[in-house]
């Protein structure tokens, strides 16, 4: 199977790259939008995954990869949702902020920058590339 990438956003004060590292990994749970969940659902073992801290920051600050394919979210008290678990690969060397990711040709397709709304959203291999570069980060 054909590797994927993905990008997850999360509010550094709620829980940033550094509690990632910290813990070596997490549930990511909570996620309660139609489309990220089936995101998530999509996600294999072993791709990769942007982190971005948004709100204040907002910028890609690391890479992840799913560590555990989806399962249901113990944290939903109703409805049907789904966790995937993740652990941190690296940190990025320069953090690419959403105003620098906006203003390159090669990513104006991204999620991201599409449906800036969403918390979950597919990357493209060209795109990850792409940010690698601009993060100054080799996998």
């Amino acid at each position: 199977m054909a590797a994927q990438y993905w990008l997850v956003k999360q509010e550094p004060n709620a829980y940033s790259w550094d509690d990632l590292v910290r813990d070596k990994g997490t549930m990511w749970d909570g996620v309660r939008n139609f489309q990220a969940r089936n995101n998530l659902r999509a996600m294999h073992k072993g791709d990769l995954v942007l982190f971005y801290h948004s709100v204040d920051e907002k910028r890609v600050v690391g890479v992840a990869k799913v560590a555990k394919e989806h399962y249901p979210d113990p944290t939903a008290d109703e409805g049907d949702w789904s966790v995937v678990d993740l652990e941190p690969v690296k940190a990025v060397k320069e953090p690419v902020t959403l105003a620098r990711i906006k203003e390159d040709p090669a990513l104006k397709e991204m999620a991201l920058v599409r449906n800036a709304r969403l918390s979950v959203s597919p990357v493209t291999a060209s795109q990850f590339r792409k940010l690698l570069q601009l993060a100054k980060t080799k996998i």
